[in-house]
């Protein structure tokens, strides 16, 4: 099984407001970059939304290791969160409906197709990958804008 490094980062001017998202893949000595852009979302839609694309870039089932600075993302799998909504039939603990549950079900479905390992990273600070995905997110939001001008 191939072995693929995923960086991913999301995010959003106001929250809602518009939504950026970036992510890089790392493959042996291939480095690939991704990033889009929504109209009105959240920070955490833009979060899910890149692991979701980037995993999507897949054409075979990978070992991935995908690394985020965000907890809602990394935390929906390594404490269990993902497992307990669908065991309770997507609400939380407080009995109510999880937020971004279309969202929440692609990733489900991507990461019963890989293997992959979250890991959380420090957002904001000196990890090169995690700051040009956060630079791909922002740079998408700022793209748009200047098209929306004209500019």
């Amino acid at each position: 099984m191939k072995q693929v490094t995923i960086y991913t980062d999301g995010a959003c001017s106001g929250n809602p407001g518009e939504g950026g998202w970036g992510a890089v893949l790392i493959f042996g000595e291939k480095r690939a970059e991704l990033s889009g852009y929504e109209a009105s979302t959240t920070n955490n839609r833009m979060e899910v939304y890149a692991a979701i694309q980037a995993l999507e870039q897949l054409k075979e089932p990978c070992e991935v290791d995908l690394y985020s600075d965000s907890s809602y993302l990394v935390n929906a799998f390594e404490q269990g969160w993902l497992a307990s909504w669908k065991q309770n039939r997507w609400r939380t603990a407080a009995k109510k409906p999880v937020q971004n549950q279309d969202l929440w079900e692609r990733l489900d479905a991507l990461t019963t197709k890989h293997r992959v390992r979250f890991h959380k990273v420090k957002g904001h600070s000196d990890d090169e990958l995690n700051n040009r995905c956060d630079f791909l997110a922002t740079n998408a939001i700022r793209e748009q804008r200047e098209l929306s001008r004209g500019t």
